[in-house]
């Protein structure tokens, strides 16, 4: 029983209202209210003029309230414990590994959106009169080839990059407790990092939004013209592709400084949400390619399927802010 609940028992013991116990206390009826309905707790004076009033201990008045405060501070003390230590070498390699592997990380990025290029190019190619040079099964055959090579490099690198960091996977998911330090070099080196990373930022962003410039461009020179607007919408992938790596690369190096020291999207209760959000994102994406191969297969209109993956991506954001909604309700 809390303290509100004894001091209620007690004065309806008595006969007493809360106006007539408010007088015999020398305060207002409020003050009374408010230590009945648990808003406020009355000062030590205070309570020991309620421990003589109705003949209690101290004690027996506030057992439960100091249990609680003491429970509450021990939990506070095992999550404490529960995070792991982090010293200024560990930090030290893992920012280091983090930039080392920032370059090959964007070029892979790179290769999987340039994928299709070829795929669509030979595909466009076979179906406008140049069967002569090229069939539509060699076509077909050769631009999934090239798909999956390109693909396969990029596999390649991001499991290379995974390698290099993967004794580091704990900073995205732990709760840590890092080296003070490590953390004063940690903030130090990120403000310098800070003008790079936001150059590339813009730039990237002024990139990709550049990227459906050549698009537009040859709808308007000739729109009928199968060719002339494939190559177009080729070159805006490519440019798109190299405004997404210039993002990667920075992004990679900046979430680095920011795993460390817990802010942005690795803060420590955006960490406890991670589980959730991360697993509904592997199933988005796999989903995706799921659909993507199974309606080229079945369809063999691998110049247009490709476009599965631009509406997941116009979607995604809307599925993660959903899904990391639900998980602040948890």
């Amino acid at each position: 029983m809390i303290f509100a609940d004894k001091l209620i028992k007690l004065r309806r013991q008595r006969g007493w209202s809360q106006e007539e116990l408010a007088e015999i206390m020398n305060v207002t009826r409020q003050s009374v209210s408010k230590w009945e309905s648990m808003q406020s707790l009355p000062d030590l004076d205070r309570i020991l003029q309620l421990s003589n009033l109705f003949g209690v201990s101290t004690d027996y008045l506030l057992k439960d309230e100091i249990e609680e405060i003491q429970e509450e501070i021990q939990i506070h003390e095992e999550k404490e414990n529960d995070s792991r230590y982090v010293t200024a070498q560990e930090a030290e390699d893992f920012i280091h590994a983090k930039r080392k592997i920032a370059t090959p990380l964007s070029i892979g990025v790179f290769l999987c959106i340039v994928s299709p290029i070829c795929l669509l190019m030979l595909a466009v190619f076979s179906d406008n009169n140049i069967k002569n040079y090229i069939s539509e099964n060699t076509a077909g055959g050769g631009g999934l080839i090239m798909l999956l090579a390109f693909i396969a490099v990029a596999v390649g690198i991001f499991i290379f990059c995974g390698s290099k960091t993967s004794q580091y996977q704990y900073m995205e998911k732990e709760i840590l407790n890092v080296d003070s330090n490590a953390v004063k070099k940690a903030r130090s080196e990120k403000e310098s990092f800070s003008k790079n990373y936001t150059a590339n930022t813009i730039a990237g962003v002024i990139i990709c939004v550049l990227g459906a410039v050549p698009l537009f461009a040859g709808a308007i020179i000739n729109g009928d013209n199968d060719i002339v607007v494939m190559t177009c919408l080729c070159i805006s992938i490519f440019i798109v592709a190299v405004g997404v790596m210039l993002l990667t690369r920075v992004n990679t190096i900046n979430n680095a400084f920011n795993m460390l020291l817990q802010e942005g999207d690795f803060s420590k209760d955006k960490k406890r949400r991670n589980t959730l959000v991360s697993a509904v994102c592997v199933t988005y994406w796999l989903s995706a390619v799921a659909i993507f191969l199974l309606w080229s297969f079945l369809t063999n209109k691998w110049n247009l399927t490709w476009l599965v993956f631009a509406v997941a991506g116009v979607l995604f954001p809307a599925v993660l802010s959903v899904v990391e909604h639900i998980s602040r309700k948890k």
